[in-house]
């Protein structure tokens, strides 16, 4: 059942028994295992809808344990939709769907997800959690111009007709001309972001069992889709200049046969692979045998020059993705997939299964927006926003992160950051957010190996103001924590 803020007029303080049974051996950390035992309760109907949770401060105090293992088992808890927060009110519990009216249990009926909630973020947070641009600069007169042209064009009767799968063949012409690589045995098929290139990708090429090599860390959306189509992943370490090498090579002798990768300002590290790797990586590939595909959505914002060639550009049989999303609106959801033909055929023909084609006024908007000269003008004025953003990001990181380790990128929209030892990033999210700052833990970009000292904080979307005083809220809260001494990946029961 969904809870409406308007409800919380109605909770109830009943006397709670909450006494959980928590492991200090157990491999799982105490604000896990204390989120798992409410759940249950909430489950159970031992804690009803409207019910008002504990502070925290007094469930550390009535358990003996740390106020920031509570708090961190309340923010999973709301991440869930199990509970809701209210400023200076509380934490309230929201319930369990209830069976709809045909006597249907939808959660039994219903696949599986492999979908991670990140959360809500409460209004007057400064969030560093989505990677996207400032909708503050969106160019929105300019593009209404546009808009115009297009439907006082003689073209507008054709395209709101049904179209071709593989997209707007002008914005197909123009898209393949602009990337600089595509060779006279390409093709293109416009998709409806790419997270949907993606999606025909692992279609077209994965079976269940397939091995799949990523980055770790990963966008988990990317992540997800081949979770789904039971891809056998093995993740690879990503460093400040992107996949390890190494690594790479052994789980291409281990039988990997699709690769994965963003070379340019990676999304969570910002990572940017330097050529001599990228030549490397698509010579280990051919000789495995394995399909490379390259996401290339991040490579326009470079802030300072000198991004490496696309892969694309040293090996044609590459699959390159693009987007307007980051350089321009996500909200029109326009990505591209260039590849040999045969893939593009193929991944055509999924796409008329799920969609028929995709809108092809949309792109003809874009089209109109780029060929008039206001997309270039617009790029401009996002990498100067940018390069001020990177440099509040840069100078107020190094004076408030001081005991955190982290390399800024010279591009993209994304920083990540190492936590110094004994700090759990997903524990401390909920002290964070509390004190008006939030980003995502590294647990929500992981493949195959612990990241609970990471986080990624997105600049781009933010002033940067509103940058500079994120960082400073963040730092205070780190410090609090070592101040404290307080173990937050493996917190220690206290004495009562």
């Amino acid at each position: 059942m969904a809870f409406q803020q308007s409800n919380l007029a109605w909770y109830t303080d009943r006397e709670m028994d909450i006494r959980p049974e928590l492991d200090l051996n157990s491999e799982t950390p105490l604000y896990r295992q204390l989120g798992g035992y409410l759940q249950r309760l909430i489950e159970s109907g031992d804690l009803l809808p409207g019910d008002r949770l504990p502070p925290t401060r007094e469930l550390a105090g009535q358990l003996g344990l740390n106020r920031t293992t509570v708090s961190a088992a309340y923010e999973l808890l709301e991440a869930g939709g199990l509970i809701k927060g209210s400023v200076g009110r509380g934490s309230f519990v929201c319930g369990v769907p209830e069976r709809e009216a045909g006597g249907l249990n939808w959660s039994r009926t219903l696949t599986s997800s492999q979908t991670t909630s990140t959360g809500s973020v409460r209004p007057g947070v400064i969030d560093f959690s989505a990677s996207r641009p400032s909708e503050k600069l969106f160019p929105v007169d300019e593009f209404r111009a546009c808009c115009d042209e297009v439907l006082h064009s003689d073209r507008l009767r054709s395209l709101l007709q049904l179209g071709s799968p593989g997209g707007y063949e002008p914005l197909r012409n123009y898209l393949l001309q602009r990337s600089g690589v595509a060779c006279p045995t390409d093709d293109i098929l416009i998709t409806n972001g790419c997270q949907q290139a993606v999606d025909l990708l692992r279609r077209a090429l994965v079976r269940p069992g397939t091995k799949v090599a990523i980055e770790d860390p990963v966008y988990p959306g990317l992540r997800n889709l081949f979770v789904e189509a039971g891809a056998e992943l093995i993740g690879i370490p990503v460093t400040h200049e992107g996949m390890d090498l190494y690594s790479l090579r052994q789980a291409l002798e281990a039988g990997a046969k699709v690769v994965v990768l963003t070379p340019s300002f990676q999304n969570p590290t910002g990572a940017l692979m330097l050529p001599a790797a990228r030549k490397m990586i698509v010579g280990m590939a051919r000789g495995a045998g394995a399909v490379v595909i390259e996401n290339d959505i991040y490579s326009e914002l470079s802030y300072f020059g000198g991004d490496a060639p696309r892969l694309k550009s040293l090996d044609p049989s590459v699959i390159l993705l693009g987007s307007f999303s980051k350089i321009a609106f996500p909200g029109m959801r326009c990505g591209w997939i260039i590849a040999p033909k045969p893939v593009i055929a193929r991944v055509t023909e999924l796409k008329q299964l799920a969609d028929l084609h995709t809108d092809q006024l949309s792109q003809a908007f874009l089209l109109r927006f780029a060929e008039s000269g206001r997309l270039e003008t617009h790029q401009a004025k996002m990498i100067a926003a940018g390069k001020e953003r990177l440099r509040a990001v840069e100078q107020a990181s190094g004076k408030y992160l001081t005991d955190c380790r982290f390399t800024v990128p010279n591009g993209g929209m994304n920083l990540w950051i190492n936590l110094p030892e004994g700090l759990d990033s997903g524990a401390l999210r909920g002290l964070a957010q509390q004190a008006g700052v939030d980003y995502l833990p590294g647990r929500y970009f992981s493949v195959s190996r612990p990241l609970d000292s990471g986080l990624r904080l997105s600049f781009a979307g933010l002033e940067p103001a509103e940058i500079r005083r994120g960082i400073e809220i963040l730092g205070a809260v780190i410090q609090e924590a070592k101040g404290t001494r307080e173990d937050l990946s493996r917190p220690t029961l206290a004495m009562v």
